[in-house]
């Protein structure tokens, strides 16, 4: 019997078993890979993420490994007008802006203190391992997650099965998470997957791309004509072996509007790279690293209409909370999950109390948890969603580049929203964005 069980250890699952092994809990971290393991994302670790990155005792590892420090962001609107938006410059100063990496560099890194937490304190870590069923006790409103069974090796191993149980089971799986899916369809009858939040990933790692040299290079979010309502990125993650800066280029796109144009993103990023007037240049000396093309699915963490339950779904009950994608909390309009992750993963932990709840997480918790999370990121969440729709318009989008490349404070705004809560509080209001686009 341990205090708490993570399965899944994604970012926001090594943060949970850091967190909890530091307050005290004997934890089992279990996970379906060997680390260390690649993952499809676009490897921004943004500003938000640094404070638990610094609380787990990563940051100096980031530090000393090949990175991009994120000073700026570049996008760019249909009819081709860029507007360059830098981070403010106390935040580079202090090593606050935020990173590009490899999420295979990052996640390690993650995993290997998240281990020295939960070793420290009498716990346990099992990789390869695979889950085959999450293990509920009661039925009806009684209902309680109490463990997990699972294979070391997988099902075709040969390998006998093992049950663990816990008063606490993370769920940090990602998008295809057994405790999510147990949590919601098995338990209560909710859809975990929704198509309209869903957003299908394609992406590759290259070399020799034009337009990022340098040390301090900006990363690249593009609304091209020929993949809106989807959206094309350039994030430079760092230097290889060879002194050569490496770039992950990827594509998104919401997978309900992938389904009605029937779009397949490895085909349409292969366009974009060949055959866009503006950007194939910058892929004419370039080099994609072999192997590096793959696919994910991000879950948006966008609040849905006439939800059955908690907003943006269930992602807790009796014996279990899950954080990270696997609770659906990817930002809709920029992609990056990181930070939620660990937001989630920390008050996650801190709704746990290890002799209070010694025989399960009640379900009152479970809720609390689920209500303090939404108030806490929903805002944000409900800002992006609205920026997402916005960006899908393309003469919107295109004026208001436009605008804000000949408005300062248009453009200030824009700035300081992509660090200052504050200033996207302005944002979310279309009131004043049409103040300083007309006046």
């Amino acid at each position: 019997l341990q205090s708490a069980s993570l399965v899944g250890n994604s970012a926001g699952g090594s943060a949970a078993a850091n967190y909890a092994a530091k307050g005290g809990n004997r934890v089992l971290l279990l996970e379906k890979a060997v680390y260390p393991r690649d993952k499809t994302c676009g490897d921004a670790v943004g500003g938000k993420s640094l404070k638990h990155v610094e609380e787990l005792g990563v940051k100096p590892l980031v530090e000393m490994t090949p990175h991009n420090r994120v000073t700026g962001i570049i996008f760019s609107s249909a009819n081709g007008q860029q507007i360059h938006c830098s981070l403010p410059e106390e935040e580079i100063e202090n090593k606050e802006a935020g990173y590009a990496l490899p999420r295979k560099q990052f996640d390690y890194m993650m995993f290997q203190k998240a281990t020295e937490s939960v070793l420290g304190n009498g716990g346990s870590v099992i990789q390869d391992f695979t889950v085959t069923n999450v293990n509920v006790e009661g039925a009806g409103a009684s209902q309680k997650i109490v463990g997990v069974t699972g294979i070391i090796g997988g099902k075709r191993s040969g390998n006998e099965s093992l049950t663990f149980t816990a008063a606490l089971t993370v769920g940090a799986g990602g998008y295809t998470c057994p405790v999510a899916k147990t949590v919601t369809e098995t338990c209560h009858n909710e859809p975990m997957r929704d198509d309209l939040h869903y957003c299908g990933a394609y992406r590759e790692y290259w070399v020799d791309v034009g337009g990022c040299e340098g040390e301090q290079i900006p990363i690249e979010i593009h609304f091209i004509k020929e993949v809106i309502p989807g959206y094309w990125w350039v994030f430079p993650v760092g230097v290889n072996e060879e002194g050569k800066t490496v770039v992950n280029v990827g594509i998104g796109m919401v997978i309900d509007e992938m389904n009605k144009q029937s779009v397949k993103l490895k085909k349409l990023q292969k366009w974009v790279i060949e055959e866009h007037p503006v950007f194939s240049k910058r892929f004419e000396n370039a080099t994609m690293i072999k192997g590096s093309g793959k696919g994910h699915q991000l879950p948006f963490g966008s609040p849905r209409k006439n939800p059955p339950s908690f907003q943006p779904r269930r992602s807790a009950m009796a014996g279990a909370i899950c954080v990270g994608d696997a609770a659906s909390l990817v930002d809709p309009f920029s992609g990056e999950g990181v930070g939620n992750a660990l937001v989630s993963a920390k008050m996650a932990i801190t709704h746990f109390d290890k002799d209070a709840h010694s025989d399960g997480l009640p379900t009152e918790v479970a809720e609390a948890y689920m209500k303090t999370l939404w108030a806490e990121l929903g805002p944000e969440l409900t800002n992006s969603l609205k920026m997402q729709k916005m960006v899908r318009k393309t003469w919107l989008m295109n004026w208001f580049i436009k605008k804000a490349n000949k408005k300062p404070a248009l453009k200030d705004l824009l700035e300081q929203s992509l660090s200052s809560k504050e200033a996207q509080e302005e944002m979310k209001s279309t009131w004043n964005i049409l103040k300083m686009l007309l006046f």
